[in-house]
């Protein structure tokens, strides 16, 4: 089946872009300075999805020592609900578990369900909690993690 958008690396040059989609997804952004900081990291796997030449998503994720976080991952609004955040999150966890990544984490506003439900579809489960953890609205956050010893003997299956 044929996709309207294609997933690709991140480059710098693409932090415009991400950072319209940040602005137009959250509450509290990143600034532009620090959507550049981090697509300049050299301990961050970052993706997007281009439709033409539009990037429309992101997603990106910082690993050290086998254990990797989920940093962010956008969609913009005209592109919601059309795969586009699953195939990122799958292209995402592929690229870091065959990189050695044996735990993955992230952070998700406990009120963000459909984040939570997509995180959970792919293999995360509940981890802990953070409270007031964002801010814009104030809200905790629902720490989730992926890997361990139940994952390690899925994969093997």
């Amino acid at each position: 089946m044929d996709v309207p958008w294609r997933i690709r690396r991140a480059r710098i040059a693409d932090t415009d872009h991400v950072a319209q989609i940040e602005a137009q997804s959250f509450t509290d952004p990143w600034p532009r300075e620090g959507v550049r900081a981090v697509l300049s990291s050299r301990t961050v796997t970052a993706f997007v999805a281009e439709s033409g030449t539009r990037v429309i998503a992101y997603a990106i994720a910082r690993d050290a020592a086998g254990v990797a976080e989920i940093l962010d991952l956008a969609v913009s609004p005209e592109f919601r609900r059309a795969g586009v955040a699953t195939a990122l999150l799958c292209k995402l966890i592929e690229t870091l578990e065959r990189g050695g990544v044996r735990d993955i984490f992230l952070e998700v506003r406990e009120s963000n369900r459909a984040a939570r439900a997509l995180y959970m579809a792919h293999g995360f489960s509940a981890a802990g909690r953070r409270p007031r953890y964002y801010r814009k609205p104030v809200e905790d956050a629902m720490l989730l993690k992926r890997g361990g010893p139940a994952h390690a003997s899925e994969r093997a299956e």
